[in-house]
């Protein structure tokens, strides 16, 4: 566990078209800081940005009524999932009813995307009228993505024709999941027990030897 002092290294994921980016920071800090730091990371609006860690929103403040500020508790290895929140239409500067939440926001590209994605954006929203959480879907998956996606359509057919669909389905399942495993750290432990070395388990596993143990010493 890191000291006061030191920093960790935190990995920060934007919702849209950004690049994931490895932030140091100290291991505990205001969230407003934070929010400055990393609005200042990719030139981002402070005000309009949201932050979420381990599931959860961080908010500047302890609670709505609070005036002290809310810190957080990093570790090395966290990851922050940042979204850019798109601003509310024009009339909502002149509507009485403007601290009615339930209006559904826009999503909209943000100002650092080239000038195809713009044209992209244009056609899709407002020709095709695709919905705007659609809209946020694409536009959050990189050129990867839309590759593997532009591949498994085009081997679709191919399968279909060799009676292989359910196996191909089936496949894209079991590569999605490995794809998606993940990588643990140096001296980080596995769930499963049989993965790590000399079949070391988890503080607090469960297991048959061990309600073995506990009955043969009376724990239980």
């Amino acid at each position: 566990m890191a000291s006061e002092g030191d920093e960790v290294v935190v990995t920060v994921r934007f919702v849209g078209p950004y690049r994931p980016a490895s932030l140091p920071l100290p291991p505990v800090m205001k969230v407003g800081e934070l929010r400055r730091r990393i609005a200042l990371s990719r030139d981002l609006p402070s005000d309009r940005l949201k932050l979420v860690l381990c599931g959860k929103t961080l908010h500047d403040k302890q609670s709505v009524d609070s005036v002290e500020d809310a810190t957080v508790r990093l570790s090395h290895g966290d990851c922050l999932m940042v979204a850019v929140m798109p601003t509310r239409p024009a009339k909502h500067l002149h509507d009485d009813h403007s601290d009615d939440e339930d209006e559904e926001l826009k999503f909209v590209v943000p100002q650092t995307a080239g000038p195809w994605k713009r044209k992209v954006f244009t056609f899709l929203s407002h020709k095709l009228r695709i919905p705007d959480i659609v809209l946020m879907v694409m536009f959050s998956m990189g050129l990867k993505a839309w590759a593997f996606i532009i591949l498994w359509f085009l081997l679709a057919p191919i399968a279909q024709k060799l009676d292989l669909g359910p196996i191909y389905i089936i496949g894209t399942g079991f590569l999605l999941i490995l794809l998606n495993l993940g990588r643990r750290q140096q001296g980080e432990l596995s769930a499963y027990s049989i993965f790590n070395e000399d079949f070391r388990e988890l503080p607090g596993t469960l297991n048959a030897e061990r309600l073995d143990r506990d009955i043969r010493a009376g724990q239980l």
